[in-house]
């Protein structure tokens, strides 16, 4: 029986384009792949292990062309609408009060800073979560195993009686390692919104 429901955040609720954020970033750096310096840096970054202003240094250091404002600019790139359907979808998940909502993402502080400018009912969404953690602020990271073990923990949840909703494979298998069930969402195919009909043989 499902009694927690764990999200993933963009490409779940928030639109992504990974893809284009990508090769957009190779546009404004002139290079033709991300070094493994730069990814590093970009995964500290997103664990929190290293402030934004080391975050943009490092990449104004190296990059001496773009500003600071530049930087940030390609950085967000990749974050687009959030449709206040899925909102709508989250508050009555939450009024039905039939299951304990988490909110579990990779996310950094440029790009929170981004969403609570631009969207204006993120904290009404995240009002919506009994738990709401963020990569940044815990210090840890999907795929990472100890990611999952900590929300267990946390929040005194039975892993079988979680379900996970993420459109990363890797976050997703190492999920069901733990036996707690997913669904590996497809954004360009499936809505969450349709969380009870695709799995209603779950729920």
């Amino acid at each position: 029986m499902i009694k927690t429901i764990i999200f993933d955040f963009g490409n779940v609720f928030i639109n992504l384009d990974i893809d284009g954020a990508h090769k957009y970033a190779l546009e404004k750096f002139q290079i033709e792949y991300l070094s493994e310096e730069m990814l590093g840096f970009n995964s500290f970054y997103e664990q929190g292990l290293i402030s934004t202003n080391e975050f943009l240094e490092f990449y104004t250091k190296n990059f001496k062309k773009l500003s600071k404002d530049n930087l940030i600019t390609t950085w967000n790139f990749m974050l687009k609408d959030f449709p206040k359907y899925r909102l709508e979808f989250l508050k009555e998940l939450q009024q039905s009060s039939k299951y304990k909502l988490i909110l579990l993402s990779n996310t950094n502080a440029l790009h929170i800073n981004y969403i609570k400018e631009h969207v204006p009912f993120y904290e009404e969404f995240k009002n919506c979560f009994d738990a709401f953690y963020l990569s940044h602020e815990i210090n840890l990271v999907k795929p990472n195993q100890d990611i999952f073990e900590f929300v267990l923990k946390e929040n005194n949840l039975e892993a079988n009686e979680c379900f996970f909703v993420d459109d990363n494979k890797g976050n997703i298998d190492t999920a069901k390692t733990l036996k707690i069930k997913t669904w590996h969402i497809t954004p360009k195919d499936e809505d969450v919104i349709d969380l009870f009909k695709t799995h209603k043989k779950l729920f």
